[in-house]
């Protein structure tokens, strides 16, 4: 559908089974770009998922699609990590055209009311949704202005980025910072001929799902009904009556690092089932 024969593409946060990295790794592999995969560890989701390698069944995906592929471990929030990443990406397949900002937190002690949120729990956040999303924009920017031959980042927001909850401030707050981000970097890119964007999803069935319920929900339910009472709530209030699927994401990033994208800047798009309606 998308031509990126040619094109090398860094996403991060890839290493789980269920994941939007994963789904938009592939996806543009499937378009015919080369992917350089990241997450914090070779296996972030070992304890959930033994039979699932993370990276390394990621990099073997791609390479079944014939297309060439690279694992890199690194901490996003870690700026000396980040540089090296990209400069490891560049130096395997020579040059960089597009970055997906996918590495995000899991939910935890964070989803509680701002009086009893801590600075640890906000810091570790903001850490990762911000300041990895920055350091990463940042380095790979400097590739691209230097290429001089355009180039995408597309960062991976929320709804929650548009909107405030209860409980929620942290994520909130980290969110709607990507997107100040992201419309600051389009006005400083531009002459570059880069565009970058965000996509706003709404709760995706992932392996978080799992965490975020058992943050949100009473502590008195078991693992599944917490998931399912959790999934249900949420589902009723979708007009279209489902959960994101990582491959909605995924659909939405291939498109926006594609040609056919080439005046769109600055942009936030919702892929929400009718949630966020903007």
């Amino acid at each position: 559908m998308y031509n990126l024969n040619g094109k090398v593409a860094l996403v991060t946060g890839t290493g789980g089974r269920n994941g939007i990295g994963r789904a938009i790794a592939t996806r543009l592999a499937k378009e015919g770009a080369d992917v350089a995969v990241n997450d914090i560890t070779e296996h972030p989701y070992a304890a959930d998922d033994t039979e699932w390698r993370g990276l390394a069944d990621v990099v073997r995906e791609i390479e079944a699609m014939g297309q060439r592929a690279i694992s890199v471990v690194a901490d996003v929030s870690d700026a000396k990590q980040v540089s090296e990443m990209v400069d490891k990406t560049v130096a395997h397949f020579g040059k960089i055209d597009i970055l997906v900002n996918n590495a995000g937190t899991k939910a935890g002690k964070d989803r509680v009311p701002v009086v009893d949120l801590t600075e640890e729990d906000w810091d570790r956040v903001q850490n990762v949704n911000v300041k990895g999303v920055f350091l990463c924009c940042q380095a790979v920017a400097r590739h691209l202005i230097a290429q001089g031959t355009g180039g995408k980042i597309i960062n991976i927001s929320s709804i929650t980025g548009k909107r405030g909850s209860a409980r929620y401030a942290a994520y909130c707050a980290s969110k709607f910072a990507v997107l100040g981000l992201t419309q600051s970097l389009a006005h400083e890119l531009a002459p570059s001929q880069v565009n970058v964007n965000a996509i706003c999803p709404s709760l995706v069935d992932t392996e978080r799902v799992e965490h975020l319920a058992a943050a949100m929900m009473p502590t008195d339910l078991s693992a599944d009904k917490q998931r399912t009472e959790f999934v249900s709530r949420f589902e009723a209030s979708v007009p279209l009556g489902r959960l994101a699927e990582s491959s909605d994401v995924a659909n939405m990033a291939a498109f926006l690092a594609s040609d056919e994208a080439a005046y769109l800047t600055g942009v936030s798009v919702t892929v929400s089932g009718g949630l966020v309606m903007d």
